[in-house]
């Protein structure tokens, strides 16, 4: 157990946080400072709390099981003034369609998400791919073994999400309405019987 008070203990975690520059994992914190898991959450949400509550120019993140210290989102243009940095485009209609399925339904395929729209989703996910919000993860054990898709932790960070759970609930989309595989390998929308085109990536 850290010989660390409670002020030390905040402190240093802030400090692996903020050195670190991307997400770090809560188990890297736990081992770093000795703590068990609860308690090093504990301090994290204390932590996270006093940011919020100063209204300070950063703000603790939680994503999923990672923290990362970002700016505040209401100084966003100013950090990007002060830098010259563009603001990144925003999503198309298209991009946000797919992007909401594979959040909803992950792990899919983008044969399944063509479904879902009704039309080739190719460029659109290869553009979500190069913005970092969705990623591979793995392929389907069925006949062509198509790529399967998640969401990221960058997507949490844009969406101001700590986890999937926040997500919030969609009329027509079942929780249990996950990716489901007909006969002939090919995915099928919940409660339909129609099936999709073979994944061809």
């Amino acid at each position: 157990m850290s010989t660390m008070d409670l002020h030390e203990l905040e402190a240093a975690a802030e400090a692996i946080v903020f050195a670190s520059g991307e997400p770090v994992g809560i188990d890297r914190i736990c081992l770093a400072l000795e703590l068990d898991r609860d308690t090093a959450e504990t301090l994290l949400r204390k932590l996270e709390d006093h940011y919020a509550y100063e209204r300070r120019g950063v703000r603790l993140v939680r994503m999923e099981d990672s923290y990362q210290l970002c700016s505040a989102p209401e100084y966003g243009d100013l950090v990007r003034k002060a830098f010259e940095i563009r603001k990144s485009a925003k999503l198309s209609q298209p991009a946000l369609e797919a992007l909401t399925i594979i959040a909803y339904y992950q792990p899919t395929t983008r044969a399944y998400v063509d479904q879902v729209r009704g039309v080739d989703s190719s460029y659109t996910m290869g553009l979500l791919l190069e913005r970092g919000l969705i990623e591979e993860c793995g392929r389907l054990q069925v006949p062509g073994r198509p790529h399967l898709y998640r969401t990221t932790k960058e997507f949490l960070r844009v969406f101001h999400l700590a986890s999937l759970d926040e997500l919030p609930e969609m009329p027509g989309l079942e929780a249990e309405g996950q990716l489901r595989i007909g006969e002939d390998g090919t995915p099928t929308l919940p409660d339909t019987e129609e099936t999709a085109a073979q994944d061809t990536d």
